[in-house]
């Protein structure tokens, strides 16, 4: 059996719902005097982006970042929460800033090592081989006496 609705009732007997409140002869014109501002539209529209990555709907990506979930022990929580305390800022932001800190330093060893490991094939180059011209012993060698 159907429950009756919870809105305003027409009577005790009556159990259909009243009208919503207009009145009887006013009915709702098609556009209830909006007029759209074109300006408006066209400044909201340059501002909108051509795709919508800003979203987080699938929970992978916003705009070019990527999102991460970290699960951490209830110590290191703590701890991080305690040290972000003590400087003011959340503990996702300075997790965020010692990852990006820590992913530099990576960045700039592996450029160092990288460097040092080209400076050493060249010495190598230099001392493990030695090229002579092709024609340096066409000519009769000068002896000694």
């Amino acid at each position: 059996m159907p429950l009756p609705s919870l809105g305003r009732l027409g009577s005790r007997t009556n159990l259909k719902a009243v009208s919503s409140g207009r009145h009887r002869g006013a009915a709702k014109t098609a556009d209830d005097g909006v007029v759209e501002d074109k300006e408006l539209t066209s400044y909201l529209a340059a501002l909108a982006p051509d795709a919508d990555n800003e979203s987080t709907g699938t929970g992978k990506r916003f705009g070019e970042a990527q999102v991460f979930q970290l699960r951490m022990s209830l110590i290191a929580s703590k701890q991080l929460t305690d040290v972000a305390e003590a400087r003011g800022i959340s503990p996702q932001a300075l997790a965020q800033e010692w990852i990006l800190e820590r992913l530099n330093w990576e960045g700039q060893a592996a450029s160092l090592q990288d460097q040092r490991q080209v400076e050493a094939e060249e010495v190598t180059d230099l001392t493990d081989e030695f090229h002579f011209p092709a024609d340096a012993f066409d000519a009769p060698a000068v002896g000694r006496r």
